[in-house]
This record gives C-alpha cells, sequence and structure tokens, in this order.
C-alpha cells in the first residue's frame, strides 16, 4: 500500500544556461507529472532551481534522469526522508531570476561568488575573531532558527538585503563575513554582489543549512532553532548535538516553533503561535485582524457575532487592552 512506502523530499538548484526557460519549464512539468512528483520548480536562463517530493523510487528516478542531462550532470542534491509529499501539487514556472534580487547590475554566480566553505570550515569560521556571520534569508525564517550569534537583517524580502546592507556597512567593513541560507543558491548571488561591492573576505555555507545539519562531523552545532522549509513541513531539526528553542510566541513571548498564518487573508503575515493562543487572538495579529470580514479563522469556527465579542471580550479581560 502506498502508505508504507518511504518519501523524499529533494532541494537543489544549478547556475547553467537553459537556453528556452519556457519550454523546458512546459516539458520538465509533464516529465514531473509523468514520475508523480509534487513540488516547486523555477528555471531561468540562468538555471534551475527546485524542490520536490515523492516515493523514493520516484525521487532516484528524476534524479538520474538530471543528471543524465549534460547541464545538470554534476548538480547536487539534498536529500531528506519524509513520511509522504511535502507538496499538494506540481508547479514548474518560467522566471527571470531564479532568486530575486533585482539587482542593475545583475551578479553571475559562475564569475564572481564568495568563498565556498563546507560545513567544517564553516563551523570554524564562525568562532574567529573580526568574524561578522550574517543571515541572507527572511526575518521570519531567522525568527525560527539561526546560528548562534547572527545578525538578523531587518528585510521581509530577499531583494531588500543589500539596501539593508548598504545602510549597515559599518558593521561589517573591515570584517571577515560569513553569509549562509537555506539551501545556498540565495548565497551564490548575495555572497557575489558583497564581493562586487568590495568586501574583501567573504565566505558562504556551500550547500546552505541544509548540508549542514546532515554533516557527520558538525552535525548541526551552532544553531539554535529549527530550520524554515517551504513546504507542508515548515521547519525541520538541524543540530544533532542540543536542541535550542530560540522562536517566541507572537502573542506572549513563550518559547514556541510553531508557525501560522494571520487569519486576515489582505495580511497572511506569518506568525510563531501556540495551539492555545492561536484559538484565543482567532489567529489574527491585531485587533483589526481578528474582526476582519474575510476572517479565515471565523469562516472556519464558524463564529457567531456573540461568539466573536465574547472572544474580545476574553482578550480584553485577560491583556488589559481595550479591543476596539
Amino acid at each position: 500500500m502506498e502508505n508504507n512506502e518511504k518519501y523524499q523530499v529533494l532541494l537543489y538548484y544549478q547556475y547553467v544556461e537553459v537556453e528556452d526557460p519556457e519550454g523546458f519549464a512546459q516539458e520538465h512539468l509533464a516529465f514531473c507529472k509523468d514520475l508523480g512528483l509534487k513540488g516547486r520548480i523555477l528555471v531561468a536562463n540562468e538555471g534551475i532551481n527546485g524542490t520536490v517530493s515523492g516515493t523514493v523510487e520516484q525521487t532516484n528516478t528524476y534524479m538520474e534522469a538530471m543528471h543524465a542531462d549534460p547541464r545538470f550532470a554534476d548538480m547536487p542534491f539534498k536529500v531528506d526522508e519524509a513520511d509522504g509529499h511535502a507538496f499538494k501539487k506540481m508547479h514548474v514556472r518560467p522566471r527571470p531570476e531564479l532568486v530575486t534580487l533585482r539587482l542593475e547590475d545583475d551578479i553571475d554566480p559562475r564569475k564572481t561568488t564568495g568563498k565556498y566553505l563546507n560545513p567544517q570550515e564553516f563551523y570554524e569560521a564562525m568562532q574567529g575573531e573580526d568574524t561578522i556571520i550574517l543571515d541572507a534569508r527572511n526575518d521570519y525564517e531567522y525568527d525560527l532558527g539561526h546560528f548562534r550569534g547572527a545578525i538578523r537583517p531587518d528585510i521581509e524580502t530577499f531583494r531588500e538585503l543589500p539596501q539593508w546592507v548598504e545602510e549597515n556597512k559599518d558593521k561589517l567593513e573591515g570584517k571577515k563575513v560569513l553569509t549562509y541560507c537555506t539551501g545556498g543558491i540565495r548565497c551564490e548571488k548575495f555572497s557575489g554582489w558583497l564581493v562586487e561591492q568590495g568586501f574583501e573576505d567573504v565566505g558562504q555555507l556551500h550547500g546552505g543549512i541544509a548540508t549542514y545539519g546532515k554533516d557527520p562531523e558538525v552535525k548541526g552545532d551552532l544553531w539554535d532553532g529549527q530550520l524554515y522549509v517551504f513546504d507542508e513541513r515548515i521547519s525541520v531539526p538541524v543540530n544533532r548535538k542540543e536542541h535550542v528553542v530560540v522562536g517566541k510566541d507572537y502573542f506572549d513571548g513563550t518559547p514556541c516553533e510553531r508557525y501560522v498564518n494571520c487569519a486576515n487573508p489582505e495580511c497572511n503575515r506569518q506568525i510563531l503561535a501556540s495551539e492555545e493562543n492561536e484559538h484565543k487572538y482567532m489567529r489574527g495579529c491585531t485587533h483589526e485582524c481578528r474582526v476582519h470580514p474575510r476572517s479565515l479563522y471565523i469562516a472556519e469556527h464558524n463564529l457567531s457575532d456573540d461568539e466573536i465579542q465574547a472572544r474580545l471580550d476574553h482578550i480584553e479581560k485577560e491583556d488589559g487592552v481595550t479591543q476596539q
């Protein structure tokens, strides 16, 4: 039976010339669907970036087929065991960029990038003097887990990172700059951009956090929290020596590693919240979101006006904040 089968999640990318991204995307979607895979793949003139799930047999067949293509012959795959599919559907989409930086002068990682550091090298470099560890991910990813002592850029999207660096150059100048991201692809361009900006000593975690957590020697050491992943698992463990919770509940600040989306679809903000607080605050990150006419939480639980008011009164009583 299918539910007894073992599944895998693959994470991969390759910077390589793809002449016709639109045509490639169409053919590749059909190929993935025939295999029975589910996931998200982006294709651009500069290469491919994907994450897919399927049975061990399906994902192994996919890896073999990709490695048989000369363009992707040496493409590394990061493989996670899974209980089932990590995605609902299969999408393959052409894009102008594999990662959205929107630089005036684009970076080609095949020509310019920071120094590749394997997990052991990165582990040692993090402990060096005059070293800055810069998280190249978004704020909500950092909040769930990060390397110990890493700087959290106050950004919501990757394309905001160059501006953040320009505004905070004084923190980085004259330092050894280490950068990291989930699977490594964002760092390829970002570290190259840092080099172009004149930072002389730039290192990136090759293969990203996903590779670091699997390294048999490092075992995820110096990572605190969980790794945010862009599929239905939401988070995966990294540190196999000790687990330190760094996430804090949005509502009361208690340790938390459970992400939910604000119930107001016009907001949709990702917030860390316990199940108890999700229900107490009707999964709304503000009062306005809690009473929004399109609240998904109110619809899901079929709450009447009286029930909504009772919840708001409870919040006011417990928190001492007027709900209006």
